[in-house]
C-alpha cells in the first residue's frame, strides 16, 4: 500500500466541511489503495467543533485513514502537505461593504499563501473554494512564489454541474449522460455556461446538445441566465444553501486533479490563465475547459468560439481584472499604513512585481 498523503481542509467547521470529510477519507476522492492523514484548520473558537469532526471521523474505523490533526496551529496545519482544500471565508454580512468583504477574503488568503510557501511541499496541489473564488486563489498564489502556479486550482464544478442538471432536465435524460459543458470565467453573475461542445448519450451514441434540442435562443439567454439546481417544488435544506452540492462538487474536482480526466471529456476549473490559448488576458485565475493527467491540467485548445461566446468570456475577464486591482490595492494600502505607522518604507520593487508579474513561476 502507498504511503500516506497529507490532506489539509482549512474552514473545517463549516457545513461544507462536514459533507466533504468522510467522503476524502474512504478513497473517494484519491483512490481506494491511497492511505490519508487529514488536517483540520481553523479559528482558536472552532477547535471544539474541529475535535468533535475529529473524533467522529476516527470512531468510522476508516482503513484508509492514518490519522486526524484539528489544529489552529499554521506550522502543524501546512507542514509537508500533498493536497490543500482550502474552504476558509468571510462571508456577506449586512453591515460589511462589498470593499471590506473583498479585504477581509483577500487578507486570509495572503496567509494561507505565506504558509503554503513556508511549510508545504513544493508539489502542493491547493484548491480554492468560495467567492471571490478566482482572487483569492490568485492571491494565494501570488504570496507563495516557491509553489507553482500550475498547483492551485479553483472551484467552478458546481457551476458545471448546475449546467448539466439543467441541459439534462430540458432534454429529458440523466445527469450522467450530458458531458462536456464548459463554464468559462469568473464563478460570479458573470459566469458564462457554454453548452456549445456539450454532448447528449441518445440511443447509445453521443449527440451534439445543440443539435438535440434545437434552440439557441434557450442555450443563449434563459440557460446562460439560470444556472440553479433542479430541485422537487417545495424542497428545503436544513444546511447552509448548497453545502452537500459543493462538497461533491470538491470531490469531483480533486479526484480528477489526482486521478485525471477520462479520455474525450474534459472539466471546468479555475486555473491560470497564463499562456492561454483563446486570447484571454495573462495574470488572472479564469474558468476554463480542461483535462488532466499525471496531476497536470492543460487547458482544452482549438475549440470553435462564436462571437456572443466570446463577448461572455471578455466579460469575465474584465471584471476579474478589475477585482484583482481592487485586491491588490487593498492589501498594499493596508501594508503602507501599517508600515508608516512603524515608520519604515514600502519595499517598491516587491510591489510592483506582485502588482504586474506573473502569478509565479512555472
Amino acid at each position: 500500500m502507498a504511503e500516506p498523503i497529507r490532506v489539509l481542509v482549512s474552514g473545517a467547521a463549516g457545513n461544507v466541511a462536514h459533507f466533504l470529510l468522510y467522503s476524502l477519507a474512504t478513497g473517494t476522492v484519491f483512490g481506494k489503495e491511497q492511505p490519508i492523514v487529514l488536517g483540520l484548520l481553523d479559528v482558536p473558537p472552532m477547535m471544539g467543533v474541529l475535535q468533535g469532526l475529529a473524533s467522529d471521523l476516527q470512531a468510522c474505523a476508516l482503513p484508509l485513514l492514518r490519522d486526524v490533526l484539528a489544529t489552529d496551529a499554521e506550522e502543524l496545519a501546512y507542514r509537508d502537505l500533498d493536497v490543500a482544500i482550502l474552504l476558509s471565508s468571510m462571508n456577506r454580512k449586512e453591515t460589511l461593504s462589498i470593499k471590506d468583504l473583498l479585504r477581509a477574503n483577500v487578507k486570509i488568503y495572503q496567509g494561507h499563501g505565506k504558509a503554503l510557501d513556508k511549510f508545504a511541499k513544493r508539489s502542493v496541489r491547493v484548491i480554492v473554494v468560495g467567492n471571490p473564488t478566482h482572487t483569492k486563489c490568485l492571491v494565494a498564489s501570488k504570496w507563495a512564489p516557491s509553489i507553482p502556479r500550475q498547483n492551485f486550482t479553483c472551484l467552478t464544478r458546481l457551476d458545471q454541474h448546475q449546467a448539466q442538471v439543467l441541459l439534462a432536465c430540458q432534454l429529458g435524460v440523466p445527469v450522467p449522460d450530458v458531458k462536456n459543458v464548459i463554464i468559462w470565467g469568473n464563478h460570479s453573475s458573470v459566469l458564462f455556461p457554454d453548452a456549445s461542445q456539450a454532448t447528449v448519450r441518445v440511443r447509445d451514441r453521443q449527440a451534439s446538445v445543440r443539435e438535440t434540442l434545437q434552440d439557441d435562443n434557450w442555450l443563449q439567454e434563459d440557460f446562460v441566465h439560470s444556472i440553479q439546481p433542479c430541485l422537487p417544488t417545495g424542497a428545503v435544506c436544513s444546511q447552509t444553501p448548497r453545502a452537500m452540492a459543493t462538497a461533491k462538487a470538491i470531490c469531483d474536482h480533486v479526484r480528477d486533479l489526482w486521478q485525471g480526466t477520462l479520455g474525450g471529456e474534459f472539466v471546468s476549473m479555475g486555473v491560470s490563465s497564463h499562456g492561454n490559448p483563446y486570447g484571454l488576458p495573462d495574470d488572472l485565475f479564469y474558468s476554463f475547459p480542461v483535462t488532466v493527467q499525471e496531476k497536470t491540467w492543460k487547458v482544452v485548445p482549438g475549440l470553435p468560439i462564436s462571437d456572443f461566446s466570446y463577448a461572455k468570456m471578455e466579460q469575465a475577464a474584465k471584471e476579474l481584472i478589475q477585482e484583482k486591482e481592487i485586491a491588490l490595492d487593498l492589501l498594499f494600502s493596508d501594508r503602507k499604513i501599517a508600515q508608516l505607522s512603524d515608520d519604515k518604507e514600502v519595499p517598491k520593487a516587491e510591489e510592483s512585481r506582485l502588482l504586474s508579474a506573473p502569478t509565479s513561476k512555472s
